[in-house]
């Protein structure tokens, strides 16, 4: 409660970030109703203040008590892509508990690795680490991250990419998110091809019907290999795309609206966002 009502409070002291997730959902839903799109809005900020709460409650989770939390759905598909020897990448994004379910599968399953932004402040930064890592987690930052990822997966290890952020036209390729180009890191599809490493959609959904979250794993995403390296980049970042919508889509409230996802637009088109 505490936690939504915080939430609640940064959200109404940000205008800009409202803006953000009305004409977000305006682009992602154009059919829906202003009402449709204030209710996912609401419970945007509710999965953001539990959020929170669940994170601060990381020292008191273990084997005795994570199913009390989270529960697993679909772990063999992660099995199953760990037993190919070649290391698992984790598409994922900023949906229902993510950070909540990095942590449960280290208690699960054992530690992973994932790609992360320093925060700016130096001490919040290593506090939030510290709390990700009680388990054996370990971040890794994305400005230094090729070298550690190749690393990882070398060893058979798992690593995370949270896949739906907005990026550069430098760093990404234009996959279509619901229906708009939307400029996309290609560096996940780079690993996959590179390494032969399972894409194992990995999620946490808060489900009201059983009072907590379900800690889902889908089937590896089959890599195209056409030999034209660009189309593949391409071609294999829209597959992950379309794979991360498809989860949105199970939860449209839990996902994070006030990221301008289309922010960066093709070269000569205007912005779509107003200010």
């Amino acid at each position: 409660m505490l936690g939504h009502f915080l939430a609640r409070i940064l959200f109404l002291l940000r205008p800009p970030l409202r803006r953000a997730a009305i004409q977000n959902l305006r682009l992602a839903y154009p059919d829906w109703s202003d009402a449709q799109r204030r209710g996912v809005i609401r419970g945007m900020v509710r999965n953001l203040g539990w959020l929170a709460a669940e994170f601060a409650h990381f020292p008191g989770l273990n084997r005795v008590n994570v199913e009390q939390v989270v529960i697993q759905e679909g772990f063999e598909n992660f099995q199953a892509g760990l037993a190919r020897g070649k290391g698992v990448l984790f598409l994922t994004g900023h949906i229902g508990g993510w950070e909540l379910g990095s942590f449960a599968h280290s208690i699960y399953a054992g530690p992973i690795q994932f790609l992360v932004r320093p925060v700016d402040n130096s001490r919040v930064d290593a506090l939030v680490n510290a709390y990700r890592g009680l388990r054996g987690n370990r971040p890794i930052e994305k400005n230094d991250s090729v070298r550690a990822v190749l690393r990882a997966l070398g060893a058979g290890s798992a690593v995370g990419i949270l896949a739906d952020n907005n990026t550069s036209r430098s760093e990404g390729v234009f996959v279509n998110f619901f229906g708009i180009p939307a400029c996309t890191t290609g560096g996940l599809a780079r690993f996959a091809l590179h390494t032969d490493a399972a894409v194992v959609p990995g999620y946490t959904l808060w489900d009201a019907s059983l009072g907590k979250y379900r800690l889902c794993y889908e089937p590896a995403v089959l890599l195209a290999r056409s030999g034209d390296d660009q189309a593949d980049i391409v071609e294999n970042t829209q597959r992950f795309t379309s794979a991360l919508e498809a989860i949105v889509r199970k939860a449209p409230d839990q996902w994070l609206w006030i990221h301008r996802r289309w922010k960066t637009r093709p070269e000569g088109e205007a912005s779509i966002y107003p200010d």
